[in-house]
């Protein structure tokens, strides 16, 4: 089955909006094994959107439009399907029905924008828009069968799910496909390319490898279109025991917060945050997790140096002499954070996030984790030159990653740390 989208809005066109419902129809269509071939986006120009219909429907036997079915001047798409299937625009009937169950519900009175939505291609079957007032456009152009669905990403879901699927499924046999989606932290796209390149020159031809970059874990993506199962457990196994080792996460649906949740309840192990550049995002996004509440004991975020002396016991002298962004600081913070919680594991941060407040000594980006278990305390020195939103966020990143470490026994000098090592004398 050949599938290709046609995006319509000058909102997309313009930026105004980002396109991210095309990326759920992939998602949505590669559960059954089918892929999109093409994917076309333009504005609210109608002899281009008809030229381009006619044209996609004779390259494909499947065409998704989405977009352009809401009642103002510029929602073209019943319009421009019926000018390419040569066919006129009428009332709708069921589409009318639709909307006046819709207004009545809202207690809304339906005026001629409204009653556009159900003037549509003559001939053409609804889809039934379950939150929306704009139902969706079926019908087939060149033996090509066209799906127009609205642009909100909620209502569009839903439509796929229970009304483009569905139909799809009768007349297209799903392929056989399976994918796993790996997340690995502290490892690069190339690194790891080439890592398995070299460890597996005969990667099986059955599994297709791909890569995702995204903040904070990347991605690895094996997809097999074979019904041999067991091939695709084999190989995964592989690159976890041999390439990603204790850079391995787990398995997508994930994040660096679930795998250190799991692992604190894993080894029945409790932790505790002291925050200050990062502002609590650490102590919520481990909070974030559904039964956290079993693993994590309490968060401070002392942003002040008057709080980390008064919450955490930071000793003024160190304050005084090292600076809030230290060594000593960071120690002390964990360390406090680890004696009033009575947890078994504390981390602490404490850094510049800017844009301002650095110096040449401590430039924007610097930054010390701490964490501290009942026998020791380990600290690393860090120069990240982000922007302060990205700033927080890997380095919330990166205490995560310790607190999982930390509890699986993995080594807490991560190769990764490298990249991001100053030499401090403090």
């Amino acid at each position: 089955m050949k599938v290709e989208l046609l995006l319509t809005g000058n909102e997309i066109m313009s930026g105004d909006i980002v396109d991210s419902n095309s990326a759920m129809m992939a998602d949505l269509l590669g559960q059954h094994g089918w892929r999109i071939a093409r994917k076309v986006t333009l504005g609210d120009d109608l002899p281009e959107l008809v030229d381009e219909i006619k044209a996609q429907t004779r390259s494909s036997q499947v065409l998704i439009i989405n977009g352009g079915l809401g009642p103002t001047v510029d929602d073209l798409t019943a319009k421009a399907l019926a000018l390419a299937a040569n066919v006129p625009l009428t009332e709708h009937p069921d589409a009318m029905a639709h909307l006046e169950h819709w207004c009545g519900k809202r207690n809304y009175a339906i005026n001629e924008a409204n009653r556009k939505q159900a003037i549509l291609p003559k001939g053409c079957e609804i889809l039934a828009n379950e939150t929306g007032s704009a139902v969706g456009i079926f019908l087939a152009i060149n033996d090509c069968l066209i799906f127009a669905t609205p642009g909100v990403p909620s209502e569009l879901r839903l439509m796929f799910k229970h009304e483009v699927l569905p139909r799809l499924c009768k007349r297209f046999a799903p392929g056989a496909v399976e994918t796993r989606r790996l997340l690995v932290f502290g490892r690069g796209e190339s690194t790891l390319q080439e890592l398995i390149s070299n460890q597996y020159p005969d990667w099986p031809a059955e599994i297709e490898l791909g890569f995702r970059a995204s903040m904070p874990a990347l991605e690895v993506k094996l997809t097999t279109r074979s019904a041999n199962q067991s091939l695709l457990d084999t190989w995964q196994q592989r690159l976890i025991d041999d390439i990603f080792q204790d850079t391995y996460i787990a398995n997508a649906p994930s994040s660096l917060a679930q795998a250190a949740v799991d692992a604190l309840y894993r080894e029945q192990l409790h932790v505790a945050t002291a925050e200050s550049c990062t502002g609590g995002m650490v102590a919520s996004q481990l909070t974030d997790i559904a039964g956290a509440s079993q693993v994590f004991e309490a968060g401070w975020v002392t942003y002040s140096n008057a709080m980390k002396q008064a919450q955490l016991g930071v000793p003024a002298e160190a304050l005084e002499h090292y600076g809030a962004v230290s060594k000593p600081v960071a120690e002390a913070m964990a360390n406090g954070a680890l004696r009033h919680s009575g947890a078994d594991i504390a981390v602490a941060v404490t850094g510049i996030a800017g844009p301002d407040g650095g110096t040449e000594q401590k430039p924007v980006g610097t930054v010390w984790i701490a964490l501290a278990t009942r026998d020791n305390v380990y600290s690393y020195p860090l120069h990240i030159p982000l922007g302060r939103s990205l700033f927080r966020a890997w380095v919330s990143a990166l205490c995560l990653d310790l607190i999982r470490r930390c509890a699986l026994g993995y080594s807490l000098h991560p190769g990764y740390m490298e990249r991001y090592l100053v030499d401090q004398a403090d």
